[in-house]
């Protein structure tokens, strides 16, 4: 039985319900990330006893899908665009914004598909998106594709956020430090291109490279869409 299958016990002299418990542990994800989420601390933070806890969640990674299928309320549009390539590009940005809202988001993209109501709608815009438009096999692929180029540039993008944090050093103050070294070892004329592309390429910010990076992920899905058979 799944957490979203079984029922909740009834009320005790403190309040306490599965909503107030994952708003504690997503406040405290958001201010610590995952490693500062426990039931202790969600219990600590709720006045409660962590036994009572268990009543409503059975285990953290229970509690880590709660806390996930709350978030993915903040990605569903309101309404779902006509176009398809629209409506898996407002899915992807709106994906990205939320993992830049709760960067523990990030840790948690990419595994098995949470089951309750919201991660199941966001799962069904995406295929609806699609839907008619190639065979069914087609459509799962195209998903697949477009979710695994998203999760992997918000894990990219976030990796960068706590290196600078970690760090102390913004992007360019990093670049900075490490030119010296760079500049030595493009000096042997063993990476060319390489050196190519750190004299001549341009360098973008995140959300433009992400954007990029999506567009071209959408015309490859483009080039393998075919119609219905008749």
């Amino acid at each position: 039985m799944t957490v979203w299958d079984r029922p909740e016990p009834p009320a005790r002299p403190v309040p306490l319900d599965r909503e107030r418990i994952v708003a504690a542990a997503v406040a405290l994800a958001d201010e610590g990330g995952l490693e500062a989420v426990s039931l202790r601390k969600v219990a600590a933070r709720l006045n409660a006893g962590p036994m009572r806890l268990y009543g409503y969640i059975s285990t953290k990674e229970e509690l880590f899908d709660l806390m996930v299928e709350e978030v993915q309320a903040e990605i569903l549009p309101e309404e779902q665009p006509g176009d398809w390539r629209e409506a898996l590009r407002i899915l992807a940005h709106r994906t990205r914004q939320a993992a830049l809202r709760h960067e523990w988001l990030a840790d948690l993209l990419g595994g098995r598909p949470t089951l309750g109501p919201n991660g199941l709608a966001v799962t069904e815009a995406k295929l609806a998106a699609l839907d008619g438009l190639a065979d069914v096999d087609t459509v799962m692929r195209a998903v697949e594709t477009v979710s695994a180029y998203v999760t992997g540039a918000i894990r990219r993008e976030i990796a960068n956020l706590r290196a600078e944090r970690a760090t102390g050093l913004s992007k360019r103050d990093w670049q900075r430090a490490s030119g010296p070294h760079v500049t030595k070892m493009l000096a042997t004329g063993r990476f060319p291109a390489l050196t190519k592309a750190v004299h001549d390429g341009t360098d973008v910010d995140a959300e433009t490279s992400f954007a990029t990076g999506l567009d071209w992920i959408l015309d490859a899905v483009a080039a393998k869409l075919t119609g219905p058979p008749a």
